[in-house]
């Protein structure tokens, strides 16, 4: 049981840690919140059923809990595969990144180069095959949701980029809605400059943090 006190005790300066990670993106916060979270409560379901080295229970638990709280009660099903490689194969070499998160989401990063011109947000050309495709993923997998976030470079104000980034989740969501995803299933928000992923002290940076995310999420059932 003492063991047990510690791991618990270790988890919860952990916890108090990750909240002060600024570097951290918010879904990197709530994967490892989550992680934390699920680690206690598997450390104590684990003292709890021990049948003789508690110790040894209580750490097996908080692995087990961890890997069931990163994943934010979200699931990796069949249809989640057969999506992320769907798009994978419909977003080839367009510089469209697609990849499955540490909290179990699909997630598709848009450049700027495919998306929208500098200081726009009407959706430009060559991305709407890609989101033509994937809306006929979204439609054949319809317990899905899904959060589209638009980010912009440093230049200019917030008063400018803020409004931008939320205007191009909307026309994001709104292209999808018309060929048949319900707009229930979609949320959007607007990060303007805050979350840079590249320096914006250079052209290329900016250029990489001119973008839109989207996540898919199947809720565990």
């Amino acid at each position: 049981m003492n063991k047990a006190i510690v791991l618990l005790s270790a988890i919860a300066v952990g916890l108090s840690g990750l909240s002060g990670c600024a570097n951290m993106t918010e879904t990197q916060k709530t994967t490892g919140t989550g992680a934390a979270i699920g680690a206690a409560a598997g450390a104590i379901i684990g003292v709890a059923t021990a049948g003789g080295n508690k110790g040894k229970s209580a750490a097996t638990g908080a692995a087990i809990g961890a890997a069931v709280g990163a994943g934010g009660g979200y699931l990796w099903s069949k249809h989640m595969e057969e999506q992320k490689v769907a798009m994978e194969q419909a977003t080839q070499g367009t510089g469209v990144s697609v990849s499955q998160t540490a909290d179990n989401q699909l997630k598709l990063d848009i450049p700027s180069d495919v998306s929208f011109d500098t200081n726009r947000y009407e959706i430009k050309s060559n991305l709407r095959p890609i989101l033509d495709r994937f809306a006929t993923t979204l439609n054949q997998n319809p317990v899905t949701t899904v959060t589209i976030i638009g980010h912009t470079d440093s230049t200019g104000t917030d008063a400018i980029n803020n409004p931008l980034s939320v205007n191009r989740a909307a026309s994001t969501r709104d292209y999808l809605v018309a060929r048949g995803v319900a707009a229930s299933r979609i949320a959007i928000d607007g990060r303007g400059s805050r979350e840079p992923i590249a320096d914006n002290n250079s052209a290329e940076g900016r250029a990489k943090n001119r973008r839109v995310e989207i996540f898919v999420a199947e809720p565990a059932r």
